[in-house]
């Protein structure tokens, strides 16, 4: 319903009050906004650290995997893999960052990290791949954390943006004009008003 059909006291009222919930909501979804873009960025920033720290960590495990398949031989080192137990220490939470759940993703600390092999049979450079891998696994964990909380946070920034855009150029303006609107015809008819008053007493004085 178009309240510019309806200039009274009541609906300019009901419009001065949509107005200010418009403007409210407005800055408190632009304040939310910057917030949730702020934050977006300190995780853009840590997955460029750990990325960077994956792929040196990467070469690193996978030159040592080299060195142990020519020391022991690859069909040695397949069949150690194979009695490697299937990670299921991974556990996730999620935390909230202005109403946007976050996954929070931990790793199930192995105490002594002991490997799943004799020494007899290996050498220090499955050792060392080991370790490597062990500590690849937490950094990807670690990324897959961030990574997926840059896309929830980044969803949740256009939606914002959309709803502030509304509020800024359709709603808070829309009610600005029916409020000038309402109180312009308010203002003319007190006017008339006035004058018709003073049209009757100066009769009446008359008579």
């Amino acid at each position: 319903m178009d309240m510019t059909l309806f200039p009274t006291k009541g609906n300019l009222i009901v419009a001065k009050n949509s107005l200010a919930l418009s403007r409210q909501g407005y800055e408190l979804l632009d304040k939310k906004r910057n917030i949730l873009v702020r934050e977006m960025m300190n995780l853009v920033d840590k997955a460029k650290v750990i990325q960077d720290e994956i792929l040196v960590v990467f070469e690193e495990a996978y030159r040592a995997l080299q060195e142990a398949n020519v020391s022991l031989g690859i069909s040695a080192v397949q069949q150690i893999g194979y009695a490697i137990p299937e990670e299921e220490g991974v556990r996730i939470r999620e935390q909230s960052v202005m109403g946007v759940e976050i996954p929070a993703v931990t790793l199930e600390e192995d105490v002594e990290m002991a490997p799943r092999y004799g020494f007899r049979m290996t050498n220090s450079n499955l050792d060392i791949a080991r370790q490597k891998f062990e500590k690849l696994k937490k950094l990807c964990a670690q990324l897959a954390e961030i990574e997926n909380g840059v896309y929830r946070l980044a969803t949740n920034i256009r939606r914002t943006m959309k709803r502030t855009n509304a509020l800024k150029n359709i709603m808070i303006p829309k009610y600005e004009e029916i409020t000038t609107t309402i109180s312009n015809v308010l203002e003319e008819k007190e006017r008339e008003e006035f004058s018709r008053l003073k049209v009757i007493k100066r009769v009446k004085g008359a008579g």
